[in-house]
């Protein structure tokens, strides 16, 4: 009986468990839709949203036409220099009369030598002129009795022939003494050193006493006050000047002036590879022959895309931008520069015309970054 009970007790339990085993699997099928759906119900999340990491203003590149020039170095130097000097030596000087930087005019008397000597030599060769002309005359007053007694029998041929020889050696004799006294008098008056060209004395070497030598320079002159600016280019840049075009001159304590370029080398220095390039110098510059001086060449206009410099990023010796994309993400581009004028730097390549770049503070962004873009510069 006892263990009925029991057996009893456990079936009943086993029973109960069942029901509510049966009566779970009833609910959860019941429930099953409402549970579908509510899950269906619930919203899925909203995706991460990119905090933009810099507010930044952008540019574009715009089409200008570039003023193109070339800059270069240089010395200002004399167009042209004469040296002068004595034309006849060993004859001591006498007077200066002129000194270094004075303008002097074409034929003006710049020092004086000794004339005594020349005065003596020259009136020599006057008398000797004179007693040669007597000479001349005389014989041909012979010359012309001879020709005269000959018709009339009373002297030979052969006296007629001696007197006209006579005659021819007389006047062969005068030609020689009036060379001789051209030569006198041109000595004479070169006693008297003068300017061969209007200009400015820019050395001087003669002084009172000196013995003048053959080959000494007394005198050096910058003829007509003119000076030039001579620069230096290599064979690329030389093959872009032109006779005529207008150069900008900055010498020593920033004086500017504008010249004109006259003439092109033709040929470049064998031992530096350079050309030179003269440039005329308006008068009164104020510049110095020797002065070191910087030129800028004007070569007129050439058409150009610009961006500000404040876009262009340099490393490792290239040149980037960071170009703005539709969902206001950076991206870094490589770029070809070229020339630069003031805040403007030329993009030659590597960038379209309406691709916006980021116009100041790239230094801050890395490639993928979100930006918020504000007041565009178009």
């Amino acid at each position: 009986m006892a263990g009925n009970g029991i057996f009893a007790g456990k079936g009943s339990r086993s029973k109960w468990l069942l029901g509510a085993s049966v009566l779970s699997g009833v609910l959860f099928w019941k429930l099953s839709p409402w549970f579908s759906a509510a899950a269906h119900a619930v919203p899925p999340a909203a995706p991460a949203v990119a905090k933009p990491a810099l507010t930044v203003a952008t540019a574009t590149l715009q089409s200008a036409q570039w003023n193109q020039s070339l800059t270069a170095n240089g010395s200002v130097t004399a167009w042209q220099e004469a040296s002068i000097g004595a034309e006849i030596t060993g004859v001591r000087i006498a007077e200066v009369h002129v000194n270094v930087g004075d303008r002097v005019g074409k034929g003006q008397v710049l020092a004086s030598l000794q004339i005594d000597t020349a005065q003596a030599n020259e009136a020599e060769s006057q008398a000797l002129l004179q007693e040669n002309e007597a000479l001349l005359a005389e014989a041909s007053a012979n010359a012309q009795r001879m020709r005269k007694l000959r018709e009339v029998g009373f002297v030979s041929a052969q006296q007629v022939e001696q007197a006209v020889n006579n005659e021819k050696a007389a006047r062969a004799r005068l030609d020689v003494q009036r060379a001789r006294h051209q030569a006198s008098a041109l000595r004479l008056s070169q006693v008297a050193i003068r300017s061969p060209d209007a200009g400015v004395i820019s050395a001087r070497s003669a002084t009172v006493g000196t013995l003048t030598q053959p080959g000494m320079e007394l005198f050096r002159l910058i003829r007509q006050g003119r000076l030039e600016w001579r620069a230096e280019l290599t064979a690329d840049e030389l093959v872009q000047i032109r006779p005529g075009m207008d150069v900008e001159v900055i010498a020593a304590q920033s004086r500017t002036v504008h010249g004109k370029v006259r003439a092109v080398a033709p040929a470049l220095n064998p031992q530096t590879r350079y050309g030179q390039v003269m440039v005329d110098l308006p008068a009164n510059s104020g510049l110095v022959a020797g002065m070191f001086a910087r030129g800028t060449f004007h070569l007129g206009q050439q058409a150009g895309s610009l961006l500000p410099q404040s876009a262009v990023m340099s490393r490792d010796g290239g040149a980037y931008v960071l170009v703005v994309d539709q969902q206001s993400r950076v991206h870094e581009r490589k770029v070809v520069t070229g020339r630069r004028q003031r805040d403007q730097i030329e993009i030659v390549s590597g960038l379209a015309q309406d691709e916006p770049v980021v116009q100041v503070g790239g230094a801050f962004l890395v490639e993928g970054d979100a930006v918020r873009v504000t007041g565009a510069k178009q």
